[in-house]
């Protein structure tokens, strides 16, 4: 049997890394890291201080997706401290947004997409903080 540990990394395929630094960075405030020389451009993102992390690869590829933001489509989540005060970024960011206060899953979400994209869930334990 495998025994696992945690979650270490999810890669993601994104086509401007300007632009996806922004996002990740500036609007998900997510701390980047260094990341190896590979022979393709990317990023690298601490998630939280568990040794979780997000890895951007450029692909000047096709991404998935071309219509609008599906929730059951694969996607990453991120657990935040406050409900409230991510929508009130994400507004004040203008980034669009879907937001589910009392979902069936038992927790509150709110989902994005990022510029080439991506869906990216964002959900905390309580809809009032």
């Amino acid at each position: 049997m495998i025994q696992y540990e945690q979650l270490h990394h999810v890669a993601l395929v994104v086509t401007d890394l300007g632009r996806a630094k922004d996002f990740y960075g500036k609007v998900l405030g997510l701390q980047e890291m260094p990341r190896p020389n590979f022979p393709f451009d990317g990023a690298w993102y601490r998630i939280g201080d568990t040794g979780q992390q997000l890895h951007l690869i450029v692909h000047n590829g096709e991404t998935l997706r071309s219509g609008s933001l599906d929730t059951r489509d694969g996607h990453l989540a991120l657990r935040v401290h406050s409900y409230r005060q991510t929508v009130a970024w994400l507004e004040q960011c203008g980034v669009p947004y879907e937001a589910r206060p009392r979902p069936t899953a038992g927790f509150p979400q709110i989902y994005v997409l990022d510029p080439d994209r991506n869906v990216i869930e964002l959900n905390a334990s309580d809809p009032d903080t």
